[in-house]
C-alpha cells in the first residue's frame, strides 16, 4: 500500500469532515455561552416598590447537561437520538442558571432555575454518543459511520449550514465609483452584540473623513484629537514614522484651532447635533466615542490612546492606497472571510432572545410592581419563550438579522449526500445580482474549498462546500497569542516612547 494511502486512511480513521462544526459548538457551550450571560449580567427594573431604593437581578454562572426528555407525568431520564427520530420530539438539554436579586446592595435571594432548553448537536462532548464505540454506538440505534454534526427538532434532522462573511475588524480599501472620494475604506468593528460599520472617504480638497454610527463625514483628525492624541509631531509620527506624509499635513492644518481634547469633541458633538449644555453635550459624545467607534479595541476611557494610534495606521494605510503604493483589497480572497459556524450562528440567536427574555423579565416585574407586590424572581422567569423561539429558528431557518435558510432539513439520498450538505458553505450575496468576481475560482480557494462541487443556475460560486481534509480554526485568545510571540523574540514598546 503506498504511504500516502495509509496516511489518508489513518487520517479519516481519526478524523471527521464535521470535526470542525462539532469543535464550533463546544466552544459555544463552554466559553460563549457564559460570555453572553456576562454582557447582559446586571438587569435594573425602571420601576421598582417606593420603600427600596436600588433593585438589581443578576446573572451569575450557567451551565448545560446532558439531553433528557421530561415525560407527561412530569419524570425525567436521559434521551438518546434515535428515540427522538422516532418520536418526532427534539434532541435538546436543560440550560441552568444561577440568578440572584439585591436590595441596596445586599443580597435577597438566590436560587438556580431552568433558563430553556438548547438543542444539542450530535457527538459533541454534551451528546450522549460522544466517546462511545462503535459496537456501543449499534447498541444504540445509530450508524457507526454516522459523522454527527447536526442536530434534531422535532425528529427532523437539521444542519446549520455554514455562513462566510467579510472578516470583521480589518480595514477593506477599495477603489469607488459614486460619490466625491476615489478610494474608501471600510471597516466593520464587532464586539459581542456590536457590529459597527466605520467608512473613511476623501473630499477632493484633500480634508479625510471618518463616518461611524451616527456620526457622519467628521474630519478624521478631530476625532484622533478627541481620543487623547493631541500633539501633531506624535500623530504625523504615529502616521508615518520617520516618512512625512503630505496628506497628514493637509489634515493637520484643518484641525488647526482644537488644542484640547474637550474642544474635539464639543466640535464632534456639533457636528452631529447634540444640543444640550456643554457638559451634557461633552459626556454624551464621550460615551458614544467609547462605546461605538472600534468597540473591538475596547469600550472603556483607557482604551481611547489605542483607538488613536489604530486609527493612525489606518489613515497611513488608506492613504498609501490613494496614492497606488499599496493594492486596493481583494474582497475574494480568503483571509479576508470569517467562516460562521454552528456555533458562531448559536450565539448570535441566544443573544438576541436572551434580549427579549430579560425584557419580558422586566416587563412581568414591573407589571407586578404596579399592583403593589414584590415579586420573587423565581416566578416571573420564562424558560419556556427562550426554547420556543430557539426551536423556531432552527425548525424554520429564519435567523436573526433577516437571514433565511441558515438550518436546513438534512439530505439524505446516500452518505455522500449527507457529507456533502454538511459541509456546505453559503454566502451572503444575493444570488439575482451579477457578482463576477464573487462566483470565480479564486487562488486561495485551493485546499479549503471543493473547486468543482457548486450548483449549476443562478447560485453557482455562491454555494460551495468545504474541501475534505479542510479544517476550521477557532478565534484564538489573543493574551496566549502575545505570549507565545513574546516567547519567541517580540519586543513591546514602551508606553512612554
Amino acid at each position: 500500500m503506498d504511504k500516502h494511502k495509509i496516511l489518508l486512511k489513518k487520517y479519516f480513521e481519526e478524523h471527521s469532515s464535521v470535526d470542525s462544526n462539532i469543535e464550533s459548538f463546544n466552544n459555544f457551550i463552554e466559553k460563549e455561552l457564559q460570555g453572553i450571560i456576562d454582557e447582559n449580567k446586571e438587569i435594573e427594573p425602571t420601576i421598582i416598590p417606593p420603600d427600596v431604593e436600588e433593585f438589581k437581578i443578576r446573572f451569575d454562572k450557567i451551565w448545560v447537561t446532558k439531553p433528557e426528555i421530561v415525560e407527561a407525568d412530569g419524570s425525567k431520564r436521559p434521551i438518546y437520538p434515535v428515540e427522538s427520530r422516532l418520536r418526532k420530539i427534539s434532541y435538546s438539554a436543560p440550560v441552568y442558571i444561577e440568578v440572584s436579586s439585591h436590595i441596596n446592595g445586599v443580597q435577597r435571594e438566590s436560587f438556580t432555575t431552568l433558563l430553556g432548553n438548547i438543542p444539542i448537536m450530535l457527538k459533541s462532548k454534551y451528546c450522549h454518543l460522544h466517546g462511545l464505540s462503535k459496537e456501543d454506538l449499534m447498541k444504540k440505534g445509530e450508524d457507526p459511520n454516522e459523522p454527527g454534526g447536526y442536530f434534531i427538532i422535532n425528529g427532523t434532522e437539521k444542519a446549520l449550514i455554514t455562513i462566510e462573511d467579510l472578516a470583521s475588524n480589518r480595514l477593506m480599501v477599495e477603489k469607488t465609483t459614486t460619490g466625491t472620494s476615489d478610494y474608501v475604506g471600510k471597516l466593520f468593528s464587532e464586539s459581542g452584540s456590536f457590529k459597527i460599520p466605520h467608512t473613511i472617504e476623501r473630499s477632493k480638497d484633500g480634508v479625510i473623513y471618518l463616518s461611524f454610527t451616527r456620526v457622519k463625514k467628521v474630519p478624521i483628525m478631530v476625532v484622533i484629537k478627541a481620543l487623547g492624541l493631541l500633539k501633531d509631531e506624535e500623530i504625523t509620527k504615529t502616521i508615518s514614522g520617520e516618512k512625512q506624509y503630505d496628506e497628514a499635513m493637509i489634515n493637520l492644518l484643518e484641525v488647526m484651532d482644537v488644542k484640547s481634547e474637550e474642544d474635539a469633541i464639543d466640535r464632534l458633538a456639533k457636528k452631529i447635533g447634540i444640543t444640550q449644555s456643554k457638559e451634557i453635550r461633552l459626556e454624551r459624545m464621550a460615551e458614544v466615542l467609547d462605546k461605538y467607534l472600534l468597540p473591538h479595541l475596547g469600550t472603556e476611557k483607557d482604551d481611547r490612546k489605542e483607538k488613536a494610534i489604530n486609527l493612525c495606521k489606518y489613515l497611513r494605510n488608506y492613504i498609501d492606497v490613494c496614492n497606488e503604493k499599496l493594492k486596493t483589497s481583494d474582497k475574494d480572497h480568503y483571509m479576508n472571510k470569517k467562516l460562521k459556524l454552528s456555533g458562531d450562528l448559536l450565539s448570535d440567536l441566544i443573544r438576541v432572545n436572551l434580549k427579549i427574555l430579560v425584557g419580558d423579565l422586566l416587563y412581568n416585574f414591573q407589571r407586578i410592581v404596579k399592583r403593589g407586590k414584590f415579586p420573587s424572581i423565581k416566578v416571573i422567569i420564562r424558560e419556556k419563550l427562550l426554547t420556543n423561539r430557539i426551536y423556531s429558528s432552527m425548525a424554520t431557518g429564519s435567523w436573526v438579522g433577516g437571514r433565511k435558510g441558515i438550518s436546513q432539513r438534512i439530505q439524505r439520498l446516500n452518505f455522500l449526500d449527507t457529507m456533502s450538505h454538511l459541509q456546505r458553505v453559503v454566502s451572503p450575496l444575493s444570488a439575482s445580482q451579477e457578482n463576477f468576481e464573487a462566483r470565480e475560482l479564486h487562488a486561495t480557494h485551493l485546499g479549503r474549498l471543493c473547486p468543482i462541487e457548486t450548483p449549476e443556475g443562478t447560485n453557482i460560486g455562491l454555494r460551495k462546500n468545504l474541501s475534505m481534509l479542510c479544517q476550521t480554526s477557532h478565534e484564538s485568545d489573543e493574551e496566549e497569542v502575545i505570549k507565545t510571540l513574546k516567547n519567541i523574540g517580540l519586543k513591546e514598546e514602551s508606553k512612554n516612547e
